[in-house]
């Protein structure tokens, strides 16, 4: 038999695509439910979880783009915010929240599906996102988009850029008044140019929020011969109507208590 004649080498049996390997990677990030994760992308028919196979679809072409990421801790991100993907998609298809049924999932004149585009502009973001604490809630954002028929991908993608600048902090500040009917937020008003540094860099956090157009109210302006600005307590933030979008996006209803309260706990005020 001839070289040219020899049958071309085949995969060993059992190992996994560079795809699945992405996902299967994430796991320092997303713990063990990265392989189970990987499972159902890469293998639904055997899966105990149920996922909808057109969201499945766009994450196993997102990881097979992204396999070849070489640096390390970007690649365990990219895998992790695949594989919380999976998870919240799961969770949504358990509360009986169907998968839209618009033109999400179809190709666009001269272009990919928008749910491609987004699923790739969210894998970059986690690369990015050296605080891995965020990764869980990019991940989450793709599911929750994926069954919002109401929010358009222009929208989803100023809110992702939007989100790109916030640190984890701001994100759990976010998540605090925005839970404000079940914890109490401090009722004391917040120094200006607090002396702990801690203290000083939260209130910068919550100043950029109201100035981003998060949170009312909005910054104090300066009053007519120089009178007292009024102080801000916590317990009169609102989230704004932008607010509420990347509150709903990120999912942050569910980012752990703990962290909301190291939040409010960094403001350096009694709780009420």
């Amino acid at each position: 038999m001839t070289a040219a004649e020899e049958p071309a080498e085949q995969p060993a049996v059992g190992t996994p695509s560079a795809g699945r390997a992405l996902i299967e990677a994430g796991t320092p990030v997303a713990g063990s439910m990265s392989q189970a994760a990987a499972g159902v992308v890469f293998e639904p028919a055997t899966a105990r979880v149920q996922v909808d196979e057109r969201f499945v679809a766009v994450l196993r072409t997102a990881a097979e783009d992204a396999a070849g990421i070489s640096v390390g801790r970007e690649r365990v991100r990219a895998g992790a915010a695949l594989a919380f993907a999976v998870e919240y998609a799961a969770t949504a298809h358990r509360a009986g929240r169907p998968v839209r049924i618009d033109r999400y999932f179809t190709p666009r004149p001269g272009s990919r599906p928008a749910a491609e585009a987004l699923t790739e502009a969210v894998v970059a973001a986690a690369r990015r996102s050296t605080d891995e604490r965020r990764v869980r809630h990019l991940g989450y954002l793709l599911a929750e988009v994926a069954v919002s028929p109401d929010l358009d991908a222009e929208l989803v993608g100023r809110a992702l850029r939007l989100t790109d600048g916030l640190s984890w902090r701001q994100l759990a500040l976010l998540a605090a008044v925005g839970r404000r009917d079940r914890i109490s937020l401090p009722m004391a008003p917040l120094d200006d140019e607090p002396r702990a540094w801690t203290a000083w860099g939260a209130r910068e956090d919550v100043a950029e929020l109201q100035r981003a157009g998060l949170l009312d109210p909005p910054p104090a302006q300066p009053r007519p011969g120089g009178a007292a600005l009024p102080r801000l307590r916590p317990a009169d933030l609102r989230l704004t109507r932008r607010g509420v979008l990347l509150h709903r996006l990120l999912v942050l209803e569910v980012l752990r208590d703990e962290a909301v309260a190291a939040a409010l706990g960094d403001l350096g005020l009694p709780r009420s």
